[in-house]
């Protein structure tokens, strides 16, 4: 008797398997050796399938089977009582199935396993190949089968021919209504009991650098289909990886899936007697605590996931080196400049003899032994690790064997350290902050970091000829053996989906070398700072892209220039001002849209939280002050608390004065070109920042109105479309100022070293501007109507941003009536007479033009005069006789 069997708790894949291979096997009876899982079992009661005459297990004799065909299934410990008979003589074994093997596996004498989304797909494949041809209500059993294992074609395992054999089964009358009644089903008020327990419980661990969900619930009644509420809460939270137990009566159903290559959910698993694949499996477990289940489940996750992380990933490299006959002066210097806590040792030869660390340098200096060399107290007992080091190698070094760092050594030559802030960030899952799930990817010169969909988030923001520039960076890089990436705001605003295209990359490497070999692809010319190893790439369309030296600064003295030296991208990012703007994207055609995150800045990005890297940073470079405060306003943020207080506690130290007036000025002008200038006054002022300025400067509430009046000014211009350009920060530095004498203005011109255009606006301009708002004020008070000539004398000569910052202050409507006027009718104002036709009409070229151009402006903005007849009528009659007089 040849039989058509599948496993226990048999789902729609095991039923469509089973009905497809009917049709191979039409003689076999179909037997379930077990229980259905509920929505099967609503199927099967609703269906015609009675007309197959499947069987239980009770209704066969097991002796008569000579063939058992199994299908969804190959593992002995999930068919139930055909376990009995798979080591029967001369049975014979027919295997059709896509889980993968574990310790229980059925050896058959044919088997066709392939690793597809569903075993429906794999008999989908042989109709194909056989020529078969489903019926309706066949295509429809099968598609059930392939929709619920594949999750409706959207789980990770699902692959093309998934895809293929849903598309044959569709073209041979799939019924998508039947199969959206039966898997897309209402919850039952027991099952939104279950889930709201699981909702609750569940939690995140790290394994490995990987993070887990586990969720758990105790009940004393049976609720159905839990895997559905696993996708629901999978779905909810967005997890890569859960694991849900769930005690019901006298045993707990475990049910696992995963989205991550490192966590076999199906190996897992099959440590409890269950089954499935790596990323979706499912297990009953009888006679144990929930509560020991759990912390069993625990430790074999410590112990199965697996880290892809290896030392190469996680090392920081170029690695900063002592001579072995270098002094412990020294070494304490080069400590407190970079901020190490252990340093290499090398010898003459660069051979690696030892490790000398912060505490053992600290000791020997208080002991007043500066002089003496590192090699009398260099710990030459350690362990190094080889770059593809597993990370049980560098915890056993770094957590078992106390080592400050781990040295990376490849054929002799190191090449990285490994510190203990590395090893401990990746396995609290520093790299997984964000919702966003993140996965290491492998590379060089540190953890890259992916995010889920990144490239396509590129491909959405951004325009298509940056994504084929960022693109020929990355080719260019790759051609000349470096390391390039995507920096600062750039990349920041592509994840606040915020448009920016000022586009900044660091090489690992010699950036003005990279800059010029790109310039030879694309016909553009650079601009290099050899100082600073930095270039300016201008494309022949005058586009921008800014090129840097992956570098590290340190400063000899708080609010001193930085000294630069090349390094690793990491010690790049770590001399960045706020964590937000640390994060960077890999260009590199191998790593393309791979991020890194070694200081948190997604996490901060999603708190929406400016944070400083150190402690030191705004002492180190006090204009930071200014600047956290730009971001917080720009882009919706709040300082964290820790920044705050040290903000504080800098502004109190008095630092920014050091720093000068020149780099102040560029802040406030950054500051004063932000749409939310007044809110990041306010928090200048809270911050006692102002004072930096002048001493005498204060943002109070007049300030603010001021400021309102020159955005609606500025509002109002902008919407005359004109195509005039103006100076907003220009404008708002008058509204700034507004409130300080002459001497005041001159003492902050002076100290913020202001260029000789700008200070002419405020000392010359300013007055002027002033006395014309006295005479329209008169007017108003004297209820005079000025002619259009007298408004046009008041403000001519005065620069925009002036007459913007006037029509601003003026309290009364009348006179931004005038201004406005003046703006848009009087200010273009053009006589159309020219010195030759002065000439023309009889006039001797001299001092006297001046005054004939006057009278013929006058005249033509008062309406005495509209065409050029009119002028010359004019001038005959005004100044021609005048002449004749004179002359007579």
């Amino acid at each position: 008797m040849d039989v058509i069997a599948t496993h226990v708790n048999a789902d729609f894949d095991a039923l469509g398997a089973m009905i497809a291979a009917k049709r191979l096997y039409p003689d076999a009876e179909l037997v379930f050796p077990g229980g259905q899982e509920r929505g099967l079992r609503d199927f099967l009661l609703q269906s015609t399938l009675y007309a197959y005459d499947v069987k239980g297990i009770r209704d066969i004799d097991l002796q008569q089977v000579t063939r058992l065909i199994l299908v969804d299934v190959r593992s002995a410990a999930r068919i139930g009582q055909f376990a009995e008979i798979i080591n029967k003589p001369g049975l014979e074994i027919h295997i059709y199935d896509h889980h993968p093997s574990d310790e229980n596996t059925v050896v058959g004498t044919f088997e066709r396993i392939e690793q597809v989304g569903a075993t429906t797909t794999i008999m989908a494949q042989l109709f194909l190949e056989k020529e078969i041809v489903p019926t309706p209500d066949e295509a429809t059993m099968m598609m059930l089968g392939l929709y619920e294992d594949t999750g409706h074609l959207l789980f990770s395992g699902t692959t093309p021919r998934d895809f293929q054999a849903a598309a044959f089964l569709l073209e041979h009358g799939a019924n998508l209504n039947t199969v959206a009644d039966f898997l897309v089903r209402e919850m039952t008020p027991e099952q939104v009991d279950l889930l709201n327990e699981l909702l609750k419980s569940c939690h995140k661990k790290i394994f490995n650098g990987i993070e887990v969900a586990i969720a758990y619930a105790s009940i004393d009644y049976y609720v159905a289909d839990i895997s559905s509420l696993v996708h629901k809460l999978k779905d909810i939270e967005n997890l890569d990886v859960l694991i849900v137990a769930v005690r019901m009566e006298d045993r707990i159903f475990l049910v696992g899936r995963s989205r991550l290559p490192e966590v076999h959910v199906g190996e897992l698993f099959q440590e409890f007697g269950g089954g499935g694949h790596a990323f979706a499996s499912s297990a009953t477990v009888w006679n144990i605590p929930l509560v020991q289940l759990l912390d069993q489940i625990e430790d074999l996750l410590q112990r199965t996931v697996r880290s892809r992380c290896e030392a190469r990933h996680l090392m920081s490299s170029p690695v900063k080196t002592l001579s072995a006959t270098a002094t412990i002066e020294t070494a304490r210097e080069l400590m407190a400049r970079f901020s190490f806590n252990a340093v290499p040792v090398l010898d003459e030869q660069q051979r690696l003899v030892g490790i000398i660390t912060r505490q053992v340098v600290e000791r020997a200096a208080y002991h007043k032994l500066l002089r003496m060399t590192v090699m009398e107290v260099m710990t030459t007992d350690f362990d190094v690790v080889a770059s593809g080091a597993a990370l049980n190698e560098l915890k056993q070094g770094i957590i078992e064997h106390n080592q400050r760092c781990i040295p990376v050594v490849d054929r002799g030559e190191l090449i990285g350290v490994v510190t203990r802030t590395d090893l401990l960030r990746y396995l609290i899952g520093a790299h997984q902050d964000m919702d966003d799930c993140l996965s290491v990817e492998s590379g060089r010169g540190g953890l890259r970091l992916k995010q889920k969909n990144l490239i396509r988030l590129i491909d959405a923001q951004l325009p298509g000829f940056v994504r084929e520039l960022l693109q020929q960076l990355g080719e260019v890089a790759d051609r000349q053996g470096v390391n390039i990436y995507l920096v600062g705001g750039f990349v920041r605003d592509l994840l606040l989906r915020q448009k920016n295209l000022d586009i900044d990359v660091v090489v690992e490497g010699d950036g003005i070398v990279f800059a010029e070999n790109f310039a030879k692809t694309r016909g553009c010319r650079i601009r290099s700072h050899e100082k600073f190893g930095t270039a300016v790439i201008v494309l022949p369309d005058d586009f921008k892209i800014d090129v840097a030296s992956a570098r590290l600064e340190y400063y000899e003295s708080p609010a001193a220039l930085p000294h630069v030296e090349h390094a690793s991208i990491r010690h790049d990012l770590y001399r960045r001002d706020f964590t937000i703007n640390t994060l960077t994207i890999s260009l590199n055609r191998a790593s393309f849209g791979q991020m890194l995150d070694f200081f948190g800045g997604q996490r901060d990005i999603k708190e929406k939280s400016i944070r400083v890297l150190h402690n030191l940073s705004l002492i180190e470079d006090p204009t930071r002050l200014f600047r956290a405060v730009r971001f917080e306003q720009r882009l919706g943020f709040h300082i964290g608390q820790q920044t705050e207080r040290l903000m504080r506690s800098t502004v109190r130290m008095n630092l920014v004065k050091k720093v000068g007036g020149v780099r102040i000025l560029n802040e406030l002008v950054q500051i004063l070109d932000e749409p939310q200038v007044i809110s990041a006054l306010r928090r200048l002022e809270q911050f006692d920042l102002l004072k930096f300025i002048d001493p005498q400067l204060r943002f109070d509430h007049k300030s603010a109105q001021l400021f309102v009046a020159a955005e609606r000014s500025s509002s109002w211009f902008d919407l005359l479309y004109t195509g005039e350009k103006y100076q907003r920060w220009l404008l708002y530095l008058f509204c700034l100022l507004s409130q300080m004498s002459r001497e005041d203005i001159q003492r902050v011109c002076h100290w913020l070293d202001l260029q000789p255009q700008y200070r002419e606006l405020l000392l010359e301009q300013w007055p002027k501007g002033q006395q014309s708002l006295r005479s329209a004020r008169f007017h108003v008070e004297k209820k005079r109507v000025p002619q259009n000539s007298q408004i046009y004398h008041w403000f001519n000569g005065l620069s925009l941003e002036m007459i913007l910052f006037l029509m601003s202050s003026a309290e009364d409507d009348q006179v931004r009536k005038w201004i406005s006027q003046y703006v848009t009718d009087y200010r273009k104002v053009r006589v159309l007479l020219d010195g030759n036709g002065l000439i023309d009409l009889g006039l001797p070229p001299g001092p006297n033009f001046h005054k004939v151009f006057l009278a013929l402006l006058n005249a033509r903005l008062d309406g005495r005069v509209g065409t050029l007849e009119e002028e010359k009528k004019l001038v005959r009659e005004q100044f021609l006789a005048e002449s004749r007089v004179g002359s007579g």
